[in-house]
């Protein structure tokens, strides 16, 4: 045989074993799951809600005369003992087999996450063959976690993607909440020297109409949701709720901070300084001192000052130096108020158990049974702020100094 005919041979001997589409679904018979909402009913049932995509809805699909009349999903709602058998109930009511590889967001109720925890439903999701690792976890606040997925969004058609876009947002550009997946939360909830957070989200206005399509015909909606709060889990349950400004706090420990702003006071005048974090880094060290685990949180920041709400010569070394160890001094308060409320509620959500464990694993085998609930409590936590200012803007003094100046 020719050597320029052997590779076509070998093609062509392969092709008879090639497998091809042999499991393939065609589109139109799978309804696409954007999101999974789970409640449960005072006999233990689940309640599953299904945020479907209905594609011939949404901008960009080849939509008939009446695109734009109908919302751009669909919501069925099944019950059963445990969330895969509400998954395969549901399939009795939808006519279309429910696919889980696009679901973006799961979202459980705060009654659900507090009474039975998250593991159990977790350990389900994983499981499942279809089910992403990456898929986003939020807690419906205040709200059933079935009315949260059916509120519908006007200017993101799909409500799962709305609620991750402002999740992620939040959270690059405010330092007040964190964007959990299934993968980051059972990593953190199986490690003995870590707990994992959750953000929460409620629903501000009337629900009932938001359902309907007159929520997308208006400027304003009649309702909306929104990114509230951050929660804590110990041992798969929801514990408790960070708010405000101990939820910047503990992002700063965390080293997750981004772009968040800080507001400090100035003689006398309440949030007369905004400074623009612009980059951040925060350092765990951790030793023994004696005999007893001690903790060293180093956070540096840079950032821009973007508001002055009063006169202030920016153009003084020793006035800027001022305002640095104000700054100093406000982001310091943030993690100690932060570690303060983790170690009263006993949850050691910034790893720093498992900091101990990578640097003195023969001494953390002495202190993982009862980190917890003993040693982390009453661990001793040194925090330390460098913060410099890098910009001041497009001008130097603000206008308030230059009228001021000019009056005298």
């Amino acid at each position: 045989m020719s050597r320029k005919w052997i590779i076509p041979f070998f093609m062509a001997a392969c092709l008879p074993f090639l497998s091809g589409c042999w499991s393939s679904i065609e589109l139109k018979e799978l309804a696409i799951v954007s999101a999974y909402a789970l409640d449960k009913k005072e006999d233990g049932t689940y309640v599953g809600t299904f945020q479907l995509i209905n594609p011939m809805n949404v901008p960009g699909a080849l939509q008939g005369g009446a695109s734009g009349q109908n919302p751009s999903i669909a919501t069925y709602t099944a019950t059963g003992d445990n969330p895969l058998e509400v998954a395969d109930r549901a399939s009795t009511i939808v006519s279309r087999d429910l696919y889980f590889a696009h679901t973006s967001l799961l979202v459980i109720s705060e009654e659900l996450a507090r009474e039975e925890g998250l593991s159990s439903i977790l350990d389900a999701m994983e499981r499942g063959i279809e089910f992403r690792t990456t898929t986003k976890i939020v807690i419906s606040r205040d709200v059933k976690a079935g009315e949260f997925v059916q509120v519908l969004t006007a200017i993101d058609q799909v409500p799962a993607e709305k609620a991750i876009k402002s999740l992620e947002f939040t959270e690059e550009l405010y330092g007040e909440n964190i964007a959990t997946n299934l993968q980051k939360f059972i990593n953190a909830a199986v490690s003995t020297g870590k707990e994992p957070l959750v953000s929460g989200f409620s629903v501000e206005g009337d629900i009932e109409k938001a359902k309907t399509m007159e929520q997308l015909q208006s400027s304003d909606g009649s309702a909306t949701i929104k990114v509230n709060g951050m929660g804590v889990f110990k041992e798969g349950k929801l514990v408790n709720w960070i708010d405000g400004e101990k939820s910047e706090g503990t992002l700063w420990v965390l080293d997750q901070i981004r772009q968040a702003p800080v507001n400090i006071d100035w003689e006398n005048h309440e949030d007369a300084i905004s400074y623009k974090v612009v980059r951040q880094k925060t350092n765990v060290a951790t030793k023994i001192k004696d005999g007893k685990p001690a903790i060293s949180v180093h956070i540096r920041a840079e950032g821009d000052l973007r508001v002055i709400e009063v006169p202030v010569d920016i153009t003084n070394p020793h006035v800027l130096f001022r305002i640095e160890g104000a700054l100093q001094q406000k982001i310091q308060a943030e993690a100690k108020a932060a570690i303060e409320v983790a170690q009263k509620t006993k949850t050691d959500i910034f790893g720093f158990g498992e900091k101990l464990h990578h640097s003195e694993p023969k001494v953390w085998q002495q202190f993982e049974k009862e980190w917890q609930d003993v040693y982390f409590p009453a661990l001793d936590v040194d925090v330390t702020v460098e913060a410099f200012i890098r910009r001041t803007g497009m001008r130097n003094n603000p206008y308030l100094f230059d009228l001021n100046k000019k009056s005298e």
